[in-house]
Parts: structure tokens; sequence; C-alpha cells
């Protein structure tokens, strides 16, 4: 039987070695935390509690990374993977899927909480929604096409191309059995999607089949697409954040709305439904291609103003704003953007994000300006994998 070592100093390990432990808790980026002889590894595919086999994959001064070769003892939730892909040298896309859906949440909540504890130092727990069916959502994706030129998903922290036949999470309008079934130009990579109305776009740099824009559908409202214009992955995400932001937002009539990192205008045509014809919505994005989505999107309407380019430079020119909606990029908006918010005095900050950490970093600069996190919801959107997507209502702090 294998034991643990007491002393403080960490022995080096090797890639390819085995050791035999029990996972102890989830983390961040869809690892498992497990430690063996003073050291912390990041585990892929185990569930917290189970006894596990480890093969050590990559070595570090802080920690180390492994994979599950065998469960000892396995969890109550593990199930087996609904794709033949799903595994340790398979495809990289999903993290989850040797996981109950149930547990899935639990987990993702647990991430959330560990995260504003260690980043924002607050205690937060929040439920994390289910949004439909975890398989068949997808309606975005990105092939690699390998040497002979055939496609495939990478594997998890590698640029090995693994070859597919089709993916689950993927909506059947993509087609996905069809395109893997084809020859395309080694070494590339293929955008593909698919909207409501039936059409599929494939790209790389270019559109090489399909129609060049879609016209995507949420409520009421119609959306001029581009290939490489910015689009939510799951299916029924534009509703549900929509949705989520507007009840957050509360606009009323004559309001004046900031949408920072804006894309093609999702929030701007809510927004301007709720501030009549007496207030006004001010679209920033960086993407020259989401811009002119988002002139086409909203020609003719004298109250939208449009700006391109980096939201940090652009916010100098705005001079009001009753309610701020902003959706940035993975990393978040960063202090001296929240900075250039708090200035102008909303009555509300309403904060769409995508990664946990960077949610409760920028969390902490809010709190330093003034603001506090009021309500929060978390939600599915990416079901089978370790990403979450989250939306937040910052109001002034009450002693201001």
């Amino acid at each position: 039987m294998e034991t643990e070592r007491t002393d403080s100093k960490k022995r080096a390990f090797r890639v390819g070695e085995k050791f035999t432990t029990t996972i102890e808790k989830v983390a961040h980026g869809g690892h498992f935390i497990a430690r063996h002889e003073g050291a912390v590894f990041f585990i892929r595919h185990g569930i917290p509690g189970e006894k596990v086999v480890v093969e050590v994959t990559s070595t570090g001064k802080s920690f180390n990374r492994g994979d599950v070769l065998e469960v000892l003892e396995a969890s109550v939730d593990r199930v087996k993977a609904p794709c033949s892909y799903a595994h340790r040298l398979g495809c990289g896309g999903c993290d989850f899927q040797h996981i109950s859906i149930a547990r899935q949440r639990d987990l993702k909540s647990d991430v959330i909480t560990e995260q504003f504890a260690r980043i924002a130092k607050m205690d937060l727990k929040v439920t994390v929604e289910e949004v439909g069916d975890p398989l068949n959502w997808r309606t975005r994706a990105i092939l690699n096409i390998d040497g002979s030129g055939k496609a495939g998903f990478f594997g998890s922290r590698s640029h090995k191309s693994i070859q597919i036949d089709d993916c689950l999470t993927c909506v059947p309008e993509l087609k996905l059995a069809e395109i893997t079934s084809r020859n395309w130009q080694p070494n590339t990579k293929l955008e593909i999607s698919a909207n409501k109305l039936g059409d599929r776009m494939i790209s790389s740099s270019k559109v090489i089949e399909g129609p060049e824009k879609f016209v995507e559908v949420v409520g009421e409202n119609n959306f001029q697409v581009s290939h490489s214009s910015f689009w939510q992955s799951h299916k029924s995400a534009p509703t549900v954040l929509t949705q989520a932001v507007m009840q957050y937002a509360e606009i009323q009539s004559g309001d004046q709305v900031l949408d920072l990192y804006g894309g093609v205008g999702l929030f701007t045509a809510a927004a301007l439904s709720a501030v009549g014809a007496t207030g006004r919505v001010d679209l920033v994005e960086a993407s020259s291609s989401a811009i002119g989505d988002a002139k086409i999107n909203f020609e003719n309407v004298p109250n939208v103003n449009i700006y391109l380019g980096d939201v940090a430079k652009i916010m100098p020119r705005i001079g009001t704003a009753d309610v701020v909606i902003l959706d940035p990029p993975r990393d978040g908006a960063g202090q001296l953007v929240l900075q250039q918010i708090s200035a102008l005095n909303p009555a509300r900050i309403v904060y769409v994000a995508c990664d946990p950490a960077a949610l409760a970093r920028d969390c902490a600069f809010a709190n330093d300006l003034g603001w506090q996190l009021t309500k929060v919801r978390a939600f599915d959107l990416f079901p089978m994998t370790h990403h979450i997507e989250m939306v937040a209502l910052f109001t002034r702090s009450a002693i201001d």
C-alpha cells in the first residue's frame, strides 16, 4: 500500500509515472484537485471522492497534471459517456461527459463559489440553471483539418487532431457527419454554423459553402450575422441571456443605455424596445464584422448610436448612461473599463460573463469603486463542458 510523504519537500515526478490517490474537489478549467506525496495535481476525468489510478501527463514547479487511468472506487455520479470520443485520449471538447448532468451543474456551482471566495473574497452560492437538453445544443463549431484532409477536434491540451464521425453536442442542422465524411484542404480549420431557419455556413477564412450571412431570430427581432461575427453557440442562449439581462436592467422609457462589447446588437435590440422613442442606446464593439452587421440591423433607427473600436478608447466619448450592459470576452472587462463605467454613475450595471474567474476579479474591482453585486444567475449553456455563463447585477453600495 502506498503511503503519503510527511516531509515538506516535494519530490520530482516524471511524465508517465502512475500512482493511486483520492480526488479532492473540482477546480476551475475542468480539472479536479488531488495530492500525492506533498504535490498538487490537476486531474482530468475524475469526480470528487473517487479513488483512482493517475498517470502523470505534465510536471511543473507549483503543480502537476494527470489523467485518470483507472477508477478503483467510483462516485455514484459516474456515468458512461454518451460519446465514444469522450475519453482521456480522445476529443478535448467535453470535460464532463463521465459525470451525471445534475452533478455537472453542482460542480460548476462549486467552481463559482471557490473563485469568488479566492479572488473577490466573497461568499457566493448560486445554482447553475439547466437550459434544455445536454446534447444537440451547439450551433457553432470549429473543426481542425489534419494533414490527410480529415476533420476532427483537438485533444485536451494538445495540438493533435482527433478524427471524428459526428459530435453529439452539435445540433442536427450542422450535419456534422456529412462534413467529416469529406476530404478538405489539409492543415486548415473549418468554422461551421447553423441557424433556426435551417441554413448552414462553412468557412475557412472566408465562406466556402452556404450563405455569406445568416438571419438569426430572437423573439420578434431579426439579426444579420456574418460568418466572422460573434453569436452565442447554444441554440437557446440568445433568448435566455436576453431575458436575464432585461430582468436585471429594469430599463425605463427615456433611459440612455450603454451596450458594451455589443456584437451585432442582441441586447441593443431588447433595450431599444424598452427605452422607447425618447431613449437612446449606444452600442460599442471592436469587431468590424459585427459592427457592419449592427449597422444593417439598426439601419434607419435614429436612437441607436454605433461605435467601432476598443471599448476603453471609446468610453471617453460617452457622456452619460442610466443602465450599462456589458458582455466582454472571456478575460473580462478589466479595471480601466470598470472605472470608466463607474464614472458615468449609471443606476445599474448588468454584466454577462463566460468565465467565473474573470467575473470574480471584476467584481472585486467594482467593489473598490463603490458597487456591490446585488443579484447573479448562472446558466448551463455549455453542458458536458466546464464552461458557465453568468449574468450579474451591480448597484451602488448602500454607503453611497
